[in-house]
């Protein structure tokens, strides 16, 4: 399991290292390395993709979710409904709910349940919104409470409010 997992976080270091070197290349060895780069890069077989359209497409180069031996390791779900539109813009009680409810839909795409969350992390652009996200948060998962942190950030994709990631078990 732990290969697994360090093929998961090779992949990012990997992309990181892309974009600098091209960043400093010439136009011809920028293609020859991009072709080659692509070549290393193909998502290893012992790792599943997960996607799902009830939760809105990735807006980038990520996986909504990836299976991992046990473990399901979702991607932050940001506050865009299935269409990728923003919805409470302004608004972390409606933005804090469709996190949530796209974060529900990519566990259960993924073959697990909100029962079976082991970790979140809770991206906030302000803590002074912690009480009303931290309210919403308990209401969705009930007496189930996984391991979690929160913390504030200086910016979220698309200038959202809140962003919550997770790692749910698939036993």
């Amino acid at each position: 399991m732990f290969s697994n997992l360090s093929a998961l976080y090779n992949r990012t270091f990997r992309a990181s290292v892309l974009k600098v070197v091209l960043a400093h290349t010439s136009s011809h060895s920028k293609q020859h390395f991009h072709r080659s780069f692509l070549r290393m890069t193909q998502t290893h077989s012992t790792l599943n993709v997960v996607s799902t359209s009830n939760a809105p497409a990735a807006i980038g180069p990520y996986a909504q979710a990836i299976k991992a031996g046990d473990l399901l390791f979702l991607s932050g779900c940001i506050p865009l409904n299935p269409k990728g539109e923003l919805v409470g813009e302004g608004d972390v009680v409606v933005q804090t709910r469709q996190a949530l409810a796209n974060l529900k839909a990519v566990i259960e795409a993924g073959g697990s349940e909100l029962g079976k969350v082991v970790k979140t992390t809770v991206f906030l652009k302000s803590m002074n919104d912690f009480a009303t996200v931290n309210g919403i948060y308990a209401e969705f998962f009930g007496k189930h409470t996984p391991a979690r942190s929160a913390v504030e950030v200086a910016r979220l994709p698309k200038d959202v409010l809140v962003e919550v990631e997770a790692i749910a078990s698939l036993k």
